[in-house]
């Protein structure tokens, strides 16, 4: 078997730990194997729960969602260092990627970094990958990227991380300017390391979108599965369970419960195997997701040298 000439599909719920609904989704995905994987969030509220339910089920498929932003009002967080550098004035993480890209002290943020992972660790949780909440560390906002740092832990943590070799031509970062130089530099970055990564980042907006029901969700997110490109890619959502408080207080809710319905909706897991597609997970990445090194180092000196 050539992975290059298979279509393979991880689906990882971020945000594990964030709250009890998110939490009581996860759990249920993971226990039915409808996900690959989850990412969790050590500075989270919900940490602790999430972290005794891994514990207790020997969870293997756990990866650690790296935070440095608390984007919402109603559930707030500080960083498990305390650094001023990574706070707002009102004590809590950077709401926005701006304001953490201004405000962040580059020493400070591997600091927390290193805290989050070992919080992890002394949960009894060997982590499998590792991403990072809301794209706070690609530099998305001001071009004042972490991710040298990151995958310099991924190195030493020997763990893959969520980047991507190519950008799918219908994917919603298609539209990004620069975006495929952004993803080359990085990639051949990470391959240079030896830090392996997917092919793909199947990306979906957060939002509910103007007229867009479950049912039209739900019939896109089948779409791609038949567009899906051949190699190893990667999704990611935000499941949780109805909560009438949450609803309330979190934009855009609903549209994490309809990520949870999805992923127990029997016409998605049937279109995905009538699309040829193999749920894969981190692990798989881990053995099949690295690049040669030497051609790696040679592609990265190559997007160093141009000059635009």
């Amino acid at each position: 078997m050539i992975v290059r000439e298979q279509k393979y599909l991880v689906i990882n719920c971020d945000d594990f730990g964030q709250s009890a609904p998110m939490n009581a989704a996860i759990m249920h995905l993971l226990e039915e194997r409808r996900v690959s994987s989850a990412t969790i969030m050590a500075p989270a509220p919900g940490f602790e729960e999430a972290a005794a339910w891994c514990r207790k089920r020997g969870q293997a498929n756990i990866g650690l969602h790296l935070t440095l932003t608390s984007e919402f009002e109603a559930i707030r967080w500080k960083s498990l260092t305390g650094d001023p550098s990574l706070h707002d004035d009102g004590g809590h993480m950077y709401r926005t990627l701006l304001e953490f890209e201004r405000g962040a002290n580059t020493a400070a943020v591997v600091k927390e970094l290193d805290a989050q992972y070992e919080r992890v660790r002394r949960a009894g949780i060997a982590i499998t990958h590792a991403d990072n909440h809301m794209g706070s560390l690609y530099g998305i906002a001001m071009g004042r990227s972490h991710i040298p740092q990151a995958l310099m832990k991924c190195v030493k943590w020997k763990v893959p991380f969520r980047l991507f070799r190519r950008v799918h031509p219908e994917d919603i970062l298609a539209s990004v300017p620069g975006v495929e130089r952004a993803v080359g530099k990085a990639s051949a970055l990470a391959g240079t390391l030896g830090v392996a990564i997917p092919d793909y980042l199947l990306s979906h907006p957060f939002e509910i979108e103007d007229g867009e029901t479950y049912e039209s969700f739900k019939q896109s997110m089948i779409a791609k599965l038949y567009r899906l490109p051949e190699g190893i890619s990667e999704t990611y959502i935000h499941p949780a369970i109805p909560d009438d408080a949450m609803l309330a207080a979190i934009p855009h809710w609903e549209k994490r419960v309809w990520e949870y319905r999805l992923m127990l909706d029997d016409d998605v897991h049937a279109a995905m195997k009538d699309a040829g597609v193999t749920l894969t997970d981190y692990a798989f990445i881990a053995r099949h997701g690295r690049a040669s090194r030497l051609r790696s180092a040679w592609a990265l000196g190559t997007e160093l040298l141009r000059r635009s």
